[in-house]
């Protein structure tokens, strides 16, 4: 946040396409956009072409995800949701500008990604798809509306192909969701026993 402020919110943007472009993930040795879920994206497809409408609600940052979800997920830019900083509308050699702030907006994780979301879409989900404590709230808040709901958690129970991880861990802490999963009828999809493939490169040389 604090690295980032001054700049406008075009800068920041330039800044993420030549990052997106250029990191590796040191375990894969890929780009950081080739770790997406192959199952996530055929149920966007599947959503989409039966007339879903789909939103990424994540607690990173909002603009940080913007400049590469449509071409990754094919999900518009203005269908995600995420973390902000304070902006402030701020005059560059004579053109208004957008400009970061080193204050936090928004941190949409927990219980206010139901608030997010009702801030950017309006509408309560029918279904949320979420894989830790974070996500909690989220599925509650969806499957508390009237009608057919769907909650679905994934769990992360491959060590070898991508990683395991639930109770015990610090970041993407699984605890609460899953002992809530059962009595809310939510769906566990554990990933090492229903996925034949996690990412889209599975069975592909390295680049």
């Amino acid at each position: 946040m604090a690295s980032h402020a001054g700049m406008t919110t075009d800068e920041f943007e330039q800044i993420v396409e030549r990052w997106i472009a250029s990191a590796r993930q040191p375990r894969w040795k890929r780009p950081y956009t080739d770790l997406v879920y192959q199952p996530m994206l055929e149920l966007v497809g599947l959503l989409a072409t039966n007339g879903f409408h789909c939103c990424i609600a994540s607690a990173g940052g909002v603009e940080f995800m913007r400049p590469w979800v449509e071409r990754v997920y094919g999900i518009p830019r203005s269908h995600v949701i995420g973390s902000t900083v304070v902006t402030e509308l701020v005059e560059r050699d004579g053109t208004p500008a957008l400009q970061r702030l080193p204050k936090v907006d928004f941190i949409d994780d927990g219980k206010e990604k139901p608030v997010g979301i009702h801030r950017f879409v309006g509408r309560r989900p029918i279904a949320a798809f979420g894989s830790s404590d974070g996500d909690l709230e989220m599925l509650e808040w969806t499957c508390a509306g009237h009608g057919a709901r769907l909650g679905v958690l994934v769990h992360h129970t491959d060590a070898v192909r991508e990683w395991a991880y639930d109770r015990d861990t610090r970041v993407g802490r699984l605890d609460a969701a899953l002992d809530r999963a059962s009595a809310r009828g939510w769906t566990v999809v554990d990933m090492k026993r229903s996925w034949r493939r996690i990412f889209p490169f599975d069975g592909e040389p390295v680049r």
